[in-house]
C-alpha cells in the first residue's frame, strides 16, 4: 500500500521551498487521490511508486485549473490547433468546459502516467476498462471538493512574465527549470529518457554531481519533454505567448541521392528489399556506390528493409519493417507480422526512423497500428502524431 510524504509533494510545487496556507489542501488531495488508486483494481497490479506519479500528476493538474496557471489551457489550445481536437483519445462533447475540470482531462492523464511510467503497461490501451474506472473514481472525487478548492499561492510562476523581458529573465528560467523536472504534465513522458540519462556509465561512475547536474541543464535545452515532445523554450513560447513552435524547414537544396534514388525506382520515394544483398545490389546498380564492396555493413545480418528517399535529408534505411507497410506496391507486406510490429513503429525508440512513419501513415500504410489487444485502428489513425510524439519524444522530434 503506496503512501505519499509531504516532502515528496512540496519537492514538486513550483514555488519549493517556501510554503504557502494552501499546500495542506493540495497534499490531502494527492494523498486520496494515492487511496483511490490503492483501492483500485489496476493499482493492484502495477509496480510500487506508480501510485505516487498519478496522484502527484492528477493533483498537479488539479492546481493547475483551479490556478489557471496556463499549463493545461496550453496543452489543451496546441491539439485543438495540431490536432482538432481538445484532448488526446477524447471525443469532443458539449458537455467539456474549456480549462475547468473535465471527466475528459481526468481519463487522458490517468492513461498518461500509467503508460508512460510503467514499461510492462506502456502499450495499455487508452480506453481500457481498468483505466475508465480509476479516472471516473478519481474525477468523481475531484468533482466533489471543485467548488471549495483554493486557489493554491505560488502555482502561477507563468503570470504576467514576459518571453523577452530582460528583467524577467531569472524568472522565466526558474519557471522553465521547474516545468522540465517537476511539471505534472512534463515528467511522465520525460521517464525514459532520464533512464537513458542514469544509464550513462560515467555519470553513474562518478562522485561528481557537477557532472550530473550539467547533464541535466543540457537536457533542459536539447530534449524534448511532455506529451507533445516540444523543446523547454518552445513550451515556454506556448504558454507566455500562446505560440505553437515552427517546424525547422531545411534550406538545402536536393540532396543527390534523392534525385538517383527517383530516376532509379521511376519517381517512388520509398523502396522494399528482402535481404541485405538485394538491397545492397540497389545501391550499386542505381547509386553508383562502389562496385563490390558490401555497404553498410552492420546492416548484414538484418533484413526486411525499406529505403525511404527524402529531398533535403537524402536516403534513410529501416530494417526488419518491410512487412509492416501495407504498401500496394510491397511485395513483402506480411499482415500477421504487421499486427504483432507495426505500433512499435509509434512506441519504441529507434524501432523505424521518423520520417518513415511520417510517410507510412501520410499513405494510410499502417493499418495494422493498434494498441495490442484491439482493432481500434482509427484511434491510432487519428492520433499518431501525437502517439508518436509522446512516446519517442527527440527520436521523433529530431
Amino acid at each position: 500500500m503506496e503512501t505519499l510524504d509531504i516532502r515528496d509533494f512540496m519537492f514538486r510545487q513550483p514555488d519549493f521551498p517556501r510554503q504557502s496556507p494552501t499546500d495542506r489542501f493540495y497534499f490531502d488531495v494527492a494523498s486520496c487521490l494515492l487511496e483511490k488508486y490503492n483501492d483500485s483494481v489496476i493499482g493492484q497490479e502495477l509496480p510500487e511508486g506508480t501510485g505516487k506519479r498519478f496522484a502527484m500528476c492528477l493533483s498537479g493538474y488539479f492546481q493547475d485549473i483551479i490556478a489557471d496557471a496556463g499549463i493545461w489551457r496550453s496543452f489543451v489550445d496546441a491539439n485543438r490547433r495540431m490536432y482538432g481536437y481538445s484532448v488526446p483519445f477524447q471525443d469532443d462533447t458539449d458537455e467539456y468546459v474549456d480549462y475547468e475540470l473535465n471527466a475528459e482531462d481526468v481519463r487522458f492523464l490517468t492513461w498518461y502516467v500509467i503508460a508512460m511510467s510503467c514499461e510492462e503497461k506502456r502499450q495499455i490501451y487508452p480506453h481500457d476498462e481498468k483505466i475508465m474506472e480509476l479516472a471516473s473514481c478519481a474525477f468523481d472525487y475531484l468533482e466533489s471538493i471543485y467548488e471549495e478548492a483554493p486557489e493554491p499561492e505560488g502555482y502561477n510562476l507563468a503570470r504576467g512574465l514576459e518571453l523577452n523581458d530582460p528583467e524577467d529573465k531569472e524568472a522565466i528560467y526558474h519557471f522553465g527549470s521547474w516545468l522540465f523536472l517537476h511539471c505534472y504534465l512534463m515528467t511522465p513522458a520525460f521517464g525514459l529518457t532520464l533512464t537513458e540519462i542514469m544509464s550513462d556509465p560515467e555519470l553513474m561512475q562518478s562522485d561528481d554531481v557537477t557532472k550530473l547536474h550539467n547533464r541535466m541543464e543540457r537536457s533542459m535545452m536539447e530534449d524534448p519533454t511532455g506529451p507533445l515532445a516540444f523543446f523547454i523554450p518552445e513550451w515556454l513560447q506556448l504558454i507566455l505567448e500562446g505560440k505553437l513552435p515552427s517546424e525547422r524547414v531545411s534550406d538545402k537544396g536536393v540532396h543527390p541521392y534523392y534525385e538517383k534514388f527517383i530516376a532509379a525506382t521511376g519517381g517512388k520515394r520509398i523502396q522494399y528489399f528482402k535481404d541485405y544483398e538485394e538491397m545492397n545490389r540497389f545501391f550499386i546498380d542505381n547509386m553508383d556506390w562502389d562496385k563490390n564492396q558490401e555497404h553498410l555493413p552492420v546492416l548484414k545480418n538484418d533484413c526486411d528493409f525499406v529505403v525511404l528517399v527524402n529531398p533535403r535529408r537524402g536516403m534513410l534505411v529501416a530494417r526488419n519493417a518491410a512487412r509492416c507497410i501495407a504498401d500496394p506496391d510491397n511485395p513483402l507486406y506480411d499482415r500477421g507480422y504487421a499486427r504483432r510490429n507495426a505500433f512499435d513503429f509509434l512506441t519504441v525508440r529507434g524501432r523505424c526512423p521518423a520520417d518513415l512513419v511520417k510517410f507510412a501513415f501520410e499513405h494510410h500504410w499502417l493499418p495494422d497500428a493498434v494498441f495490442p489487444g484491439t482493432d481500434d485502428n482509427s484511434l491510432v489513425e487519428r492520433n499518431h502524431d501525437f502517439i508518436a510524439r509522446c512516446y519517442l519524444q527527440q527520436y521523433y522530434r529530431d
